[in-house]
């Protein structure tokens, strides 16, 4: 017997999480697919504020479609001790996504926001705030490992990717449009 669908009052979140790679490769999958269908697709990128990357060469090349903003210096987050700089941008990336919000996206994805949010970056509860904010037409996408477990139980749908073989543990290098 099928399920009546109800009526939410926000969008869905989905949220992928664990320490196995492909976490934004799928959240771009989604972007291409919404992207293919016409819709609006708005990314921001949490902790990474390198563009010659594929995924962010892709998205300019989809605009106006597919909107992509980076919030993060090049270097890496340390965790240990974040640098004041890495705060301020994952706040402002924060600040940002509260805005593309009210654009209603068909598709906002927050990539590496779990990770942000785990490194104390920015506070869960402010995330949870935004997530509360969601249009019905909207599905925001949360990655990155490390997803506190407040976000996981606010998801509607979570996936969990698990670390089992990696190239790079066999010395081989990322590779430039299969890893970046």
């Amino acid at each position: 017997m099928a399920r009546k669908a109800t009526k939410k009052k926000r969008g869905l979140i989905y949220l992928y999480t664990g320490e196995g790679g492909g976490k934004t490769t799928n959240a771009f999958g989604f972007a291409l697919r919404a992207i293919g269908h016409g819709y609006k697709v708005i990314i921001i990128q949490f902790m990474k504020g390198w563009d010659d990357i594929g995924e962010v060469k892709a998205c300019r090349r989809l605009a106006p479609e597919c909107e992509i903003y980076q919030f993060g210096r090049k270097e890496f987050v340390d965790p240990k001790n974040p640098s004041p700089e890495d705060y301020r941008l994952a706040e402002k990336g924060l600040a940002f996504a509260r805005k593309a919000l009210k654009k209603k996206p068909r598709l906002l994805v927050l990539d590496e926001i779990n990770l942000a949010a785990a490194f104390g970056l920015i506070k869960v509860k402010d995330v949870l705030k935004l997530l509360d904010k969601v249009p019905p037409s909207t599905v925001v996408m949360l990655t990155g490992r490390r997803a506190p477990r407040a976000l996981i139980d606010r998801a509607d749908f979570v996936s969990v990717i698990e670390d089992v073989k990696h190239p790079a543990r066999e010395g081989i290098p990322a590779r430039k449009g299969i890893e970046y």
